[in-house]
């Protein structure tokens, strides 16, 4: 404490305009970024808690939702078959660091509408060649959740994927780009698989949100620490020598 006095008696507190200038600026920044970190972890807790609601809920036919679209992460039940000649490789998707695909298939259900599936990972160790992607025969039933509406991303190019040809190897989803690529009516909305057992899983063991909640909230921390640190150091900066009475101290020269 006296340390602390004897550095400060001869100061004065006088921040310059460049300092109240940096501070005021850069502190806004600071605080609103920590609130936005905040506002991000109370929406990935509602989501959470949305999603492990409807998990608790019986999967449902596709067909009940003839008229609406069904809620993000809906169970739901499909009957029908998968489409050999609309395969796409949604690239840049790793598991447990190794390099890979999930793989988008077409579906056309008993009701004659068309769904695309997330079938899974796929491991893409030869960047060189394509992964192999077989499509089971027959009539399916799979247990899937329907996923939320993303941005466009990818846009196709003039050409048409078909099993000669291919798989197309995707950067970003893109529905509406598909439906134009592809030529059939796929809903606005997609599902991924859920249930291992079916023949046309591949590996699910889906990733949690992008980020969490508790990541979120660190990040906000870590907002709020800069903020204070720049309160600090404006405070410690803002001091000065006085020099308001010095001649006072100086000996009279008679």
């Amino acid at each position: 404490m006296l340390l602390a006095e004897s550095s400060l008696r001869g100061r004065r507190f006088a921040p310059g305009w460049p300092l109240w200038l940096f501070t005021l600026l850069l502190l806004p920044v600071l605080l609103g970024l920590g609130s936005w970190q905040l506002q991000r972890a109370t929406e990935k807790r509602a989501m959470q808690a949305s999603i492990d609601a409807l998990h608790q809920t019986p999967a449902r036919p596709v067909a009940a939702f003839a008229q609406t679209q069904p809620s993000d992460w809906q169970p739901l039940i499909l009957r029908g078959q998968l489409d050999p000649r609309h395969i796409w490789l949604l690239d840049n998707r790793t598991r447990d660091g190794r390099a890979g695909v999930e793989v988008l298939q077409a579906f056309q259900d008993t009701s004659g509408r068309w769904l695309l599936v997330n079938r899974g990972w796929l491991a893409w160790p030869d960047r060189r060649q394509l992964p192999q992607v077989t499509t089971p025969a027959g009539e399916l039933q799979l247990l899937a959740e329907k996923l939320p509406a993303k941005g466009a991303g990818w846009r196709p190019g003039n050409h048409q994927c078909n099993a000669q040809r291919g798989p197309c190897v995707l950067a970003q989803l893109d529905l509406a780009a598909l439906r134009e690529e592809s030529g059939i009516a796929l809903q606005d909305w997609s599902v991924r698989l859920t249930g291992e057992g079916s023949t046309a899983a591949l590996q699910l063991e889906w990733p949690a949100l992008p980020m969490s909640a508790s990541r979120h909230t660190g990040y906000a921390i870590q907002w709020f620490s800069l903020a204070a640190a720049l309160i600090t150091l404006f405070i410690w900066a803002g001091f000065r020598p006085d020099h308001r009475g010095n001649n006072n101290d100086e000996p009279d020269r008679a």
